[in-house]
C-alpha cells in the first residue's frame, strides 16, 4: 500500500500524487472499501479515484534516484524493439506504453528515433503513429525521471542527452 503524499505511476494517467486514502461517500460505492484519491501532475483540475486493491491498472512507485541514474547510464545497452510485422507495430508500441516501465519506454523511444532517421534518409516523414507514441513515451519517461532526480521537466531532455554522451 502507498502513502498519502507519495508520487506513483497510475497506468495511462502517468504520475499522480496520492492526496488521500479513504472510503468514498458516493451512492453505489462500498462504504468499507478504501480508495486512493489521486491528482495527476499533468492535469491540475482532475482527480482519480481507484480502489487500493485495484489489479486492473498498473500502479507502482516512481523510480528511485539511484535506479534512475543506473538506468540513464545503461541507455546505450537498451535494445530497440524487434517489430517483425508492420501490422503489429502499433500493438507493440501500446504494450510498451501500458507497461509503465522506464526501460520499455527507452526501448520505444530508441526504436522510433531510428525509424525517423531511416525514413528521413529515404526522403520520408515519420508516420503519425510513430510521432504519437514517441511523444507519449518521451513525456512519460521525462516526467518520471524529472521527479526522481528533482530536475525540471523542461531540462530533462538535455540532462538525458548529456548523460548518454558522457557515458
Amino acid at each position: 500500500m502507498f502513502n498519502k503524499g507519495e508520487y506513483i505511476i497510475y497506468g495511462n494517467m502517468g504520475i499522480c500524487e496520492i492526496i488521500d486514502i479513504s472510503t468514498l461517500d458516493i451512492n453505489g460505492a462500498p462504504k468499507d472499501k478504501l480508495y486512493y484519491i489521486l491528482k495527476p501532475i499533468n492535469e491540475d483540475k482532475s482527480k482519480v479515484f481507484t480502489p487500493v486493491d485495484n489489479k486492473k491498472v498498473t500502479i507502482r512507485r516512481i523510480i528511485s534516484k539511484e535506479d534512475c541514474e543506473n538506468l540513464l547510464n545503461d541507455i546505450p545497452n537498451i535494445k530497440e524493439l524487434a517489430v517483425e510485422n508492420e501490422k503489429l507495430r502499433e500493438k507493440a508500441y501500446k504494450e510498451c506504453i501500458r507497461s509503465c516501465q522506464c526501460r520499455q519506454l527507452i526501448s520505444l523511444i530508441k526504436t522510433i528515433y531510428s525509424r525517423k532517421e531511416e525514413r528521413l534518409n529515404q526522403g520520408k516523414k515519420l508516420s503519425a503513429t510513430d510521432e504519437k507514441y514517441f511523444k507519449l513515451a518521451q513525456n512519460n519517461l521525462q516526467t518520471e525521471l524529472a521527479i526522481s532526480l528533482k530536475v525540471s521537466i523542461e531540462d530533462m531532455e538535455d540532462y538525458i542527452l548529456n548523460k548518454v554522451q558522457n557515458s
